[in-house]
């Protein structure tokens, strides 16, 4: 389950935020009727028919659409005024209205953008300037498209090295303690560090084995390109080598004084929200409020999710990951460290 669940996440969300808002109801309200609005109503149907965001709906009572679009029968009201046309025609400030639903914050952006962008098309001059006088923006992109799902895929193999330490490694442990196990672990002559280590090994090996079957699997499902590439699948492994051992050694720290083996239950939800969603894995951390963005700062997941990226989807190297690496290596390093002070070889 620890590596189904992930990669349920992975396509269920992959497709399901990645996909273009398509099909919405657009509700119409003409209250010119002539030459330039028809053209504009032209440039709807275009759409209709080719990109399919919208459907035009049309409406000859304006307190019916607006009553429709309450009550959800539609997505968004279009009211061409009564002097669109002559005002079109005289140059004299013409302005259409777009009511939208803004319940929905992603359909009423996409609508939006769609028709600022037949509002351009409808104000292109029929013949182009020679000479353009005004300045133009030309966006080129770095790397073909990366649909929703491969940008998913980082943070669900990270979400899978996370649930198989929680799984394979801190509950076990609890667990352990509660059946009387730990009691053999107390008796041998190893010292703590040693007996945390062979712990966070155990962890790490599983969590290492989770994470190597997602990344293959999913970079499969999620079509990124060339995913077998011997030097790609070894700075892939290294990542997740390092994550597992950050992780492992942070879960092995929370549970180090915790005995009652309903806690790391209790908790998982906890840290699933708290470590997963601030890391970057699904929205860009710029966007984050202030308190949120510093749990991105000393979270473990955001240096590993900005590692798998820059490797999964940019095709770099070390050299780009060297922060994350090196961040990773520390905390580990620091998590193990107290996790031994704060061991105790009693019951």
């Amino acid at each position: 389950m620890s590596m189904m669940f992930p990669l349920i996440q992975l396509i269920v969300l992959g497709y399901a935020f990645g996909g273009s808002v398509k099909n919405l109801k657009l509700g119409v309200v003409d209250q010119d009727g002539r030459l330039q609005a028809v053209r504009l109503r032209e440039l709807f149907g275009a759409v209709a028919a080719n990109a399919g965001t919208f459907e035009t709906v049309d409406y000859s009572d304006p307190g019916q659409a607006m009553n429709d679009l309450r009550n959800g029968r539609i997505n968004g009201v279009l009211t061409i005024p009564p002097e669109f046309s002559r005002r079109t025609l005289a140059k004299n400030e013409p302005h259409i209205a777009l009511i939208a639903d803004n319940t929905d914050s992603f359909v009423a952006a996409a609508m939006a953008a769609t028709l600022n962008g037949l509002v351009s098309a409808y104000n292109a001059p029929v013949t182009p300037e020679r000479i353009p006088e005004k300045a133009r923006l030309d966006v080129v992109e770095v790397y073909p498209y990366v649909p929703y799902i491969q940008y998913l895929l980082p943070g669900s193999i990270v979400m899978s090295i996370f649930m198989m330490v929680m799984i394979g490694g801190g509950i076990i442990y609890i667990d352990d303690k509660a059946r009387g196990l730990h009691e053999g672990y107390l008796v041998t002559p190893i010292k703590k560090l040693e007996l945390i280590a062979g712990f966070n090994l155990s962890g790490a090996i599983k969590a290492v084995i989770s994470g190597l079957v997602l990344m293959t699997i999913g970079s499969l499902i999620a079509g990124i390109p060339n995913p077998f590439d011997p030097m790609r699948l070894f700075r892939l492994f290294v990542v997740i080598v390092v994550t597992a051992f950050a992780l492992v050694s942070m879960m092995f720290l929370i549970m180090v004084r915790v005995s009652d083996p309903l806690t790391p239950r209790a908790i998982f939800g906890v840290l699933n929200s708290l470590l997963f969603f601030p890391s970057g894995a699904v929205y860009p951390p710029q966007a984050f409020p202030p308190w949120m963005q510093a749990i991105s700062a000393v979270n473990p997941f955001t240096y590993s999710v900005h590692a798998l990226k820059s490797l999964l989807l940019r095709n770099t190297g070390f050299a780009a990951i060297t922060g994350d690496l090196a961040y990773l290596l520390v905390f580990s390093a620091i998590t193990m460290t107290l996790a031994t002070l704060l061991f105790r070889r009693t019951l």
